[in-house]
């Protein structure tokens, strides 16, 4: 079967990294070394126009859609055909639900190859956290918590302000004036994360991961016609429990599919292991 070098297809062209809150600085060494690709940013893209963390800007589509968008207008801007971005979420873990959690997309767009890649990473791995404040040592236990000043903040006279609103904050003299201008005005202040990449060195990571797991993304190619992005579309469960043999909701199998030729793949047992704990078992230990 012939193979497809990817790197050799994307080796020296230019990679459009579509942010202006500094990814590139992770992501930029990982494309480089990974692909051969050579990585340039616009300084005057506006990627904050698709929707804020902070609210001034409401984002209008789901992620993967606000993402496309995202890449499609960079390139269109900078008459690219090699681009990649990548879109955040905050909130309650899906499928937890009690725990914060960061649920980035990244997506790779090249036009000249016809190639749409996608990969998210899900992450328990984040200080995103707000609360109200009503004296200073309020403030500065929260600011102590989510690892300030490393981690920026943003303080606000109440948690859907728009009008008195201060982002990017990264040291301890402007943190404490800020207060103190705003608790004269209101009864409490609103404290959050700045959920930024570039005041965030937490999100920063989650975002390296990404990266890499979007490069193994890109270095899987369909068996069939060998077009990068062969990936999986469903997890299966079904893992028989080892003491009965009934099965399980644990995950059996991993369906792959490409977006090119629609060819599919059933790949058993992805976690290693082909039975599963009764302990597990909704038969043994309802």
């Amino acid at each position: 079967m012939k193979t497809v070098d990817i790197k050799a297809l994307l080796a020296g062209r230019k990679l459009l990294i579509a942010t202006k809150h500094g990814k590139e600085t992770v992501i930029a060494p990982l494309l480089k070394n990974a692909l051969g690709v050579e990585c340039i940013v616009d300084p005057s893209f506006d990627s904050d126009r698709f929707g804020t963390f902070s609210g001034e800007v409401e984002r209008l589509h789901d992620p993967v859609t606000t993402l496309r968008n995202k890449c499609l207008a960079a390139l269109n801007e900078n008459a690219c055909d090699l681009v990649i971005g990548n879109e955040g979420s905050f909130g309650s873990h899906p499928y937890i639900g009690v725990i914060p959690a960061d649920d980035e997309w990244m997506m790779l767009i090249d036009r000249k190859n016809g190639w749409e890649i996608v990969a998210r990473e899900l992450s328990v791995k984040t200080n995103f956290a707000g609360m109200e404040a009503q004296s200073l040592s309020e403030l500065l236990a929260f600011a102590e918590k989510v690892k300030f000043p490393e981690h920026g903040l943003i303080l606000r006279s109440s948690p859907k302000s728009q009008t008195d609103i201060h982002k990017g904050i990264n040291d301890l003299s402007r943190l404490t004036d800020t207060f103190h201008r705003l608790i004269q005005k209101n009864e409490t202040v609103y404290v959050e994360t700045d959920m930024r990449a570039l005041f965030n060195p937490t999100r920063m990571n989650v975002i390296g991961r990404l990266t890499e797991k979007l490069i193994n993304t890109i270095r899987s190619t369909c068996p069939s016609c060998q077009t990068p992005g062969f990936d999986v579309v469903e997890a299966i469960p079904g893992l028989p429990c080892s003491y009965c043999g009934l099965r399980t909701r644990s995950l059996k199998q991993h369906r792959y599919q490409c977006k090119q030729c629609q060819q599919e793949e059933i790949r058993n047992f992805p976690n290693g292991k082909e039975q599963e704990d009764p302990m597990y078992c909704d038969f043994c230990n309802p």
